[in-house]
């Protein structure tokens, strides 16, 4: 019999998707569960049927999973920010090299290719360097027992699957503990100033998002405030006071983003306290890092998925390398010293002014960098590598980028990839140049589902 939604059904869960979520099967139909746990017997309510998958979500945990925990924080079965909370430590690596073996060989067809055990992060809390926190006018509770016009103003991070509403929140445990504190101040004056937030359904209101950043060489905050326009109002007076009581803070920044898209950037950045970015470490390697750079969000654990880049570009001093989607310089500069010269191809020009101050810093001089659309550097040879260097987004490298590497075929590639499906349709793609030797996963984010992975590609015939 078909399922039918809002159908209550008792099912155990037996393993873990690509996604976060958990999985079991009710008479041949995959049923995603998400907060569930391999081995938990569940009673859950249908929420959505497709044709060939449902979800639903938990009613009852009938018998829990000996892999299960009781999570540390008290927003965690609600709250965005960690999924996996719930989840032995341990577990959450076993099920995060599973996800990456199971990617590969399912969707990349490539069976018996090596994947390593996870290398865990060196924190498992307290390890983010930077969390964005959301204003709303729409404040979700657990049990409404209010009107939504009572909490006209929320300050935190979003409910999985809404776009508008937002878990109040007091502290953070992927956060310093001061970034808490920090947050509960700024949350408590900028309410006090009466000015209302963004509504993300009005489109009206200033206050949207309120970005910390932290530097653990330093001890040193970086706040940025994103409001719908640039008119500073009260903004002076409470950065003066925010910094006043948190003399760790050592820069106030005010960005303005008045379109309508739900980001933390904008097209106007200012400072108003302090200096305007922060340096942080990765390894031996010094970066500045600005309010809206990209910078990996885990410092110590980045140390651990670049000396694995290191390790299986396995250079000898006479390489030139190129580095394909080089953001900040991060990977360059942290090649430096074992190549040649090492090239950097990025899209984003603030990213490219960025990583070229991080060389000066750092005293590099055999890094370079070209901006431009990277299907379009390559077909123009613009730079030619012995090994190359691949860290694309999510949704992996075009296809040109691919068919590019196949016709110039370097020795070697590298390829660091932050999302196991699009990691497994590229290597597909590549393994009719090259030989797919081994994958290193590495966890850049605990108790979430989200695994970095390091591939090691050797040209056939070499």
């Amino acid at each position: 019999m078909a399922l039918r939604r809002s159908e209550l059904l008792d099912i155990r869960i037996e393993k873990m998707a690509n996604g976060g979520n958990g999985i079991a099967r009710h008479e041949g139909m995959v049923v995603f569960v998400p907060g569930s746990v391999s081995g938990d017997t569940v009673r859950v309510m249908v929420s959505r049927k497709k044709k060939e998958y449902a979800e639903a979500r938990i009613i009852e945990i009938l018998a829990p999973s000996p892999l299960r925990i009781n999570p540390p924080c008290p927003h965690a079965e609600f709250c965005g920010g960690c999924q996996w909370q719930h989840i032995d430590y341990g577990a959450q690596l076993s099920f995060k090299q599973d996800i990456v073996k199971e990617c590969v060989e399912r969707i990349g067809g490539l069976i018996g290719t090596p994947v390593h055990p996870v290398i865990p992060s060196p924190k498992e809390f307290r390890y983010r360097n930077k969390m964005e926190f959301s204003f709303s006018d729409r404040r979700w509770v657990p049990r409404l027992d209010k009107p939504l016009s009572e909490f006209p103003f929320t300050l935190g991070l979003h409910v999985p699957g809404t776009f508008n509403k937002v878990i109040d929140i007091e502290e953070c445990l992927l956060l310093p503990e001061e970034g808490s504190e920090i947050l509960r101040s700024a949350k408590a004056l900028l309410q006090d100033t009466s000015v209302p937030v963004y509504g993300l359904k009005s489109h009206s209101g200033y206050w949207r998002f309120l970005t910390l950043r932290y530097s653990a060489v330093s001890k040193g905050w970086l706040v940025n405030i994103i409001t719908s326009d640039e008119k500073r109002g009260v903004l002076p007076a409470v950065a003066e006071r925010l910094c006043k009581e948190f003399p760790s803070i050592s820069g106030f920044v005010h960005t303005v983003n008045s379109r309508k898209a739900a980001i933390a950037a904008g097209e106007k950045e200012s400072s108003l306290m302090g200096q305007g970015f922060l340096l942080d470490t990765i390894g031996p390697w010094k970066f500045r890092i600005s309010a809206s750079s990209f910078f990996q969000t885990n410092s110590l654990g980045a140390s651990r998925l670049y000396d694995t880049i290191a390790k299986f570009a396995a250079l000898r001093g006479s390489e030139q390398v190129l580095d394909l989607y080089s953001g900040t310089g991060t990977i360059p500069i942290y090649l430096s010293k074992e190549a040649l010269a090492v090239t950097g191809m990025e899209l984003n020009e603030q990213a490219v002014m960025d990583a070229r101050v991080n060389c000066e810093i750092n005293g590099v001089q055999n890094c370079s960098f070209i901006v431009g659309d990277i299907r379009e550097l390559l077909k123009e040879g613009k730079a030619t590598a012995e090994v190359v260097v691949a860290d694309p987004p999510r949704s992996g490298m075009h296809k040109d980028v691919t068919e590019n590497l196949l016709e110039t075929a370097p020795g070697r590639i590298v390829y660091v990839s932050c999302n196991p499906a699009t990691l497994a349709r590229d290597l597909a793609l590549l393994s009719k140049g090259y030989e797919i030797c081994e994958i290193q996963p590495v966890d850049m984010f605990p108790h979430t589902h989200h695994v970095e992975s390091v591939a090691r590609l050797e040209k056939k015939g070499r």
